[in-house]
C-alpha cells in the first residue's frame, strides 16, 4: 500500500513538471525543478502522517501494557494473599483429623457388618428354647478393693515417725522400652523393717488428713525430683497420686496450688494421677481446683479405667494427659471398654492428644498385643517393678533399675 502511494505521488510530481512545461512554458529546467519539489513535499508530508500513526500506536500499545502490568500487579498481591493464609493453615492436623475420622468411620463400618453378620448368623440357626439368643454388652466386673491390714492409728503414729517413704515405678514407651515418666508409689515401713504397699495402710474411707498428708509428701518429692532431672538437662515427668482427699480439704488444696505457683518452671513435669472413680465424683468446688491445677501447667491422668466410652474432647479440655487402663483385662475383652475396634482406641484418642497407657504388664505376650493395637506405653511389674529412688535412678534405662531391684 506505501508503494503504491510512493508511485502516485511520483506521477502527480510528473504530471506537475509536464503541465509546467507545456502549459506555463516553463524551461525543461524549471519543469524538472517544479516537480521534484512538488514531490519532496508530498514526500515529507505523508512520512510525517505514518510517524504520528505510528506514535499514536505505540501509545497506545504502552497504555495496554500499563492495564496489563497493573493487572498483573493485582493478581500477584492476591496470589500472596492466598499464599500467606495457606501458609498458616495448619494442614498437617487437618489431615491427621481427616485420617482420624476415616479410621473410625471404617471401624463404624466394619462393626456394622459384624453385627449384621452375627444377626443373619442367628436367624439362620435353629432358636434354642424358642427364643433366639440375646447379645448383651460385656462389661468389666469392679476390682473389688481389700480393707487396709494397718490401722489409721498405726499409720498415723508411722507418718509421725517418718516412716512413709517413696519408691518409683517407671512407665515405658514400645517397642523401644524407653523411660517416659515415673510413678511415685507410696510405701509404708513397718516397725521390722518389711514395707508395706499402699493397699495396706491407706484409708477407704474417712482419714482425710491421713491421706492428703501422704499425696503432699508424693508432691514434694515428685518437685525435689523434676527440680534435679532439670538441673541434669533432662525431661522427666513424674505421676502424683491425687484424690478427692488433697482437694476437699482447703488447707490441703491451698498447698497444692502453692507448690504449683512456686514450681511453675516445671509445671509440665508433674502429672497428677486421679483415679476414674475420684475423677468421676468430683463436686463443683474440687472441679474448680482442678481446673486450677490445669492452668497451672500441671496434667493429670486417670488411673483404673474401666471404660473408654467418654467425651474424650471434654478430658483433654479439662488437662487429661492419659488414660490408664489394665492391660490384661482390655486385652481379654476390648469390647467390654469401647464400641471401637481394639487396634483404633489409641489412634482417635491421640486425635484429642491423650495417650492410652496400659498398666499391669505381666507378660512378654501382652506387650505384643499391646504394640499390636497401637498403644505405645506400658508399665508393669514384667517392664520394671517398684524401686528406690536413687540420685541418678531416673536418668538409667529399665533395665539398669531390675538389676538394680534384683
Amino acid at each position: 500500500m506505501q508503494a503504491l502511494v510512493y508511485t502516485l505521488i511520483g506521477l502527480a510530481a510528473a504530471a506537475i513538471g509536464a503541465t509546467a512545461y507545456f502549459g506555463l512554458t516553463f524551461t525543461p529546467a524549471e519543469s524538472i525543478l517544479c516537480a521534484i519539489v512538488f514531490g519532496c513535499v508530498c514526500f515529507v508530508l505523508l512520512e510525517r502522517t505514518l510517524r504520528q500513526r505510528a506514535e499514536a500506536r505505540l501509545e497506545k500499545a504502552i497504555e495496554d501494557l500499563s492495564r496489563l502490568l497493573a493487572t498483573d500487579a493485582q493478581a500477584g498481591a492476591v496470589l500472596g494473599q492466598r499464599i500467606n493464609a495457606l501458609s498458616d493453615i495448619n494442614a498437617g492436623s487437618r489431615l491427621e483429623g481427616v485420617e482420624a475420622d476415616i479410621s473410625v468411620l471404617g471401624t463404624v463400618i466394619r462393626q456394622v457388618a459384624e453385627a449384621v453378620a452375627e444377626m443373619e448368623e442367628k436367624v439362620t440357626q435353629p432358636a434354642r428354647g424358642g427364643a433366639h439368643a440375646v447379645h448383651t454388652s460385656v462389661l468389666v466386673p469392679p476390682v473389688p478393693e481389700r480393707e487396709p491390714i494397718i490401722s489409721t492409728e498405726a499409720l498415723r503414729q508411722a507418718l509421725a515417725q517418718n516412716r512413709l517413704i517413696y519408691h518409683i515405678q517407671p512407665l515405658v514407651s514400645l517397642p523401644q522400652r524407653r523411660t517416659q515418666a515415673y510413678e511415685l508409689v507410696p510405701r509404708l515401713m513397718l516397725e521390722d523393717g518389711d514395707l508395706a504397699e499402699a493397699a495396706d495402710f491407706l484409708p477407704r474411707r474417712g482419714a482425710v488428713d491421713l491421706v492428703s498428708l501422704v499425696e503432699g509428701v508424693a508432691l514434694v518429692e515428685a518437685v525435689t525430683l523434676a527440680r534435679r532431672a532439670r538441673s541434669a538437662g533432662k525431661a522427666v515427668s513424674f505421676y502424683i497420686p491425687l484424690t478427692r482427699a488433697s482437694l476437699s480439704e482447703k488447707a490441703s488444696a491451698e498447698q497444692v496450688m502453692a507448690s504449683l505457683e512456686a514450681n511453675r518452671a516445671i509445671a509440665s513435669s508433674l502429672i497428677f494421677l486421679v483415679p476414674e472413680r475420684e475423677w468421676t465424683e468430683f463436686t463443683t468446688a474440687e472441679r474448680a481446683i482442678a481446673d486450677s491445677i490445669a492452668k497451672k501447667g500441671a496434667r493429670f491422668s486417670i488411673d483404673r479405667i474401666t471404660t473408654l466410652r467418654v467425651n474424650v474432647a471434654e478430658l483433654a479440655a479439662q488437662g487429661v494427659q492419659s488414660l490408664r487402663i489394665d492391660a490384661a483385662s482390655f486385652i481379654a475383652t476390648p469390647e467390654a471398654f469401647t464400641d471401637f475396634h481394639a487396634s483404633d482406641i489409641a489412634g482417635y484418642l491421640a486425635r484429642f492428644e491423650v495417650k492410652l497407657v496400659g498398666t499391669g504388664i505381666s507378660g512378654e505376650g501382652q506387650i505384643v498385643e499391646l504394640i499390636d493395637d497401637g498403644i505405645t506405653l506400658a508399665q508393669g511389674p514384667h517392664i520394671a517393678p517398684p524401686g528406690p529412688i536413687r540420685p541418678d535412678l531416673f536418668l538409667e534405662a529399665v533395665p539398669q533399675l531390675r538389676r538394680v531391684e534384683a
